[in-house]
């Protein structure tokens, strides 16, 4: 390993500091920097393999099962039994839930595509569970209930007194009204999703056939992903998601998680799991983890997709990135035990989950991005004694690229941005595993994703606001650490540029750059307040 990754050093550090300060960097050069950072680079390399393995295991599964058209959910008798419930008119009473908070701009979209539903409407219940604050809001959108009640909807419209448990406080509250007992799936959509009218026949005939069967997950549908640049690189992370990592576990009978929306559940596996838990901020995946444990199986169809919106603003997606990081963190951490002595699920399908699932996909994949590309290498175009061969460098994370790159086509193009966007956005996932794991102060925050509905409209006829300065609304935008990143790389570039003798300054201009332009908040849509 040592000789994979080091080469003999050939250059010497440049005497162009003072010499105060060049006297205290060489005392510590060579009995404390260069030992740590071989100590970094190795462990960042044996990372770097790890997520390697990890997703190119994944590519071959899906070729596979690609090639030999193997879909988990291809295997069902779908259109038979459609013919099956239509013939005995025995049609199961389903639960739509629909989650909202202070959502003005999509709360009339979410609830007439649910009420939409082509499903018998005496066995149709539509919950709509408002936490909302804003009491005007909260009017609004009662009206809009009683608007689909007066045409035969059977609407539910359900408030709170607090916010307890957030999201998963309002599920497990809707659960147990007494409307509810005679329902035996529940199908959940956060406020911004828009099913088609055939949803619950695309869906629900899986849970029939199957009676183990405790989950169906449909993908997303990404209605702004052309909204901006931002929208364009979230849709590339999102699409490898959907298309291997969902596809993949549910081919191949392992565990994925349940994205907290566009899913139908039984109600008899939420009960057995345990019910919704607040623990965490993502109370989805800990609930599909329970359920899992308890020997229920999940199904992915990825040709059933659900019409939802991209967070477009860079404030709203660095809160949802904060909750969908260090969520799986703090979750590992809360149930390691729990899956380890768990008997009812094989050993293997448990380590797959503890090491594959959480450790590799939600923890070392964000640490090697960030502390890897953005702070080893850099450190080591300082310190030429330090140095990678192109195999660790190169290959693997290009490698590791082009299959992420594969799942959404027509974005290949924008390769080199999307590298760049997601290095920067590694920082903030990584800060956010690392609270996650050790439970600090923001462990527990949930900001609701912000929603926009037809932001483009909404930016082209918006007055600016003049309730705050534009000063104040200028260093909202800021962000320290970020700005702090792309000058220490800013430095690592022009030291390349000057002393070294490679080429590494050319990444290391662009990825500052990137940082520069984060961490000012230049990037995504900019709506008045």
């Amino acid at each position: 390993m040592k000789n994979l990754i080091f080469e003999e050093p050939e250059v010497d550090i440049p005497g162009y500091a003072s010499s105060g300060l060049r006297y205290a960097w060489q005392s510590i050069r060579a009995p404390v920097i260069i030992p740590l950072l071989k100590l970094a680079v190795i462990i960042c390399s044996i990372m770097s393999v790890m997520l390697f393995i990890e997703r190119v295991g994944m590519a071959l599964v899906i070729l596979v099962v690609k090639v030999l058209r193997i879909k988990k959910y291809t295997k069902y008798k779908l259109d038979a039994m459609k013919q099956n419930i239509e013939r005995n008119k025995r049609y199961p009473m389903v639960l739509i839930q629909i989650p909202m908070f202070n959502e003005k701009e999509v709360y009339k979209l979410s609830i007439g595509a649910v009420c939409g539903l082509s499903w018998p409407g005496d066995r149709l219940i539509v919950q709509v569970l408002d936490d909302s604050t804003n009491q005007v809001l909260r009017e609004l959108v009662e009206l809009e209930c009683h608007k689909w009640i007066e045409k035969g909807v059977n609407v539910k419209y359900e408030t709170r007194s607090n916010r307890n448990g957030y999201k998963a406080g309002a599920l497990k509250e809707g659960l147990q009204k007494q409307y509810v007992e005679d329902c035996e799936f529940v199908a959940i959509f956060d406020a911004d999703f828009q099913p088609d009218p055939d949803f619950l026949w695309k869906t629900i005939p899986y849970l029939l056939e199957n009676p183990k069967l405790g989950l169906v997950q449909a993908r997303w549908k990404f209605v702004n992903s052309e909204e901006c640049m931002m929208t364009r690189l979230q849709e590339m992370s999102l699409d490898y998601h959907f298309s291997v990592e969902q596809e993949v576990g549910s081919s191949t009978y392992s565990f994925f998680g349940f994205n907290g929306t566009a899913g139908i559940w039984r109600i008899q596996a939420i009960k057995d799991a345990g019910g919704w838990k607040d623990r965490t901020t993502v109370e989805d995946m800990d609930l599909a983890v329970r359920a899992s444990l308890k020997g229920w199986e999940f199904v992915f169809v990825g040709d059933v997709k659900v019409k939802n919106e991209l967070p477009s603003t860079f404030k709203a997606y660095r809160y949802q990135q904060h909750r969908w990081s260090c969520g799986p963190a703090n979750l590992l951490k809360k149930m390691t035990k729990e899956i380890l002595f768990c008997k009812r699920v094989s050993l293997l399908k448990r380590l797959h989950l503890i090491y594959a699932f959480f450790f590799v996909r939600k923890i070392i994949a964000h640490w090697v991005t960030f502390f890897f590309y953005c702070i080893v290498i850099p450190a080591c175009v300082v310190v030429p004694e330090v140095s990678l061969t192109k195999k660790v460098a190169i290959y693997i994370p290009a490698t590791i690229t082009i299959l992420n790159a594969v799942s959404t086509p027509r974005s290949v193009h924008l390769l080199v941005l999307w590298i760049l966007f997601e290095n920067v956005m590694s920082l903030h996932r990584t800060k956010a595993a690392i609270i996650g794991l050790l439970e600090a102060n923001r462990v527990n925050e949930w900001v609701v994703t912000e929603k926009l509905g037809n932001t483009m409209k909404q930016r082209n006829n918006a007055r600016p606001s003049t309730s705050r300065s534009p000063w104040f609304r200028i260093t909202e935008r800021i962000h320290p650490l970020e700005i702090i990143v792309g000058m220490y790389m800013l430095h690592c570039a022009i030291y390349d540029l000057l002393f070294g003798r490679d080429h590494f300054y050319l990444y290391l201009l662009l990825q500052a750059g990137a940082f520069f332009t984060m961490g000012f908040g230049i990037v995504g849509t900019i709506v008045p307040n």
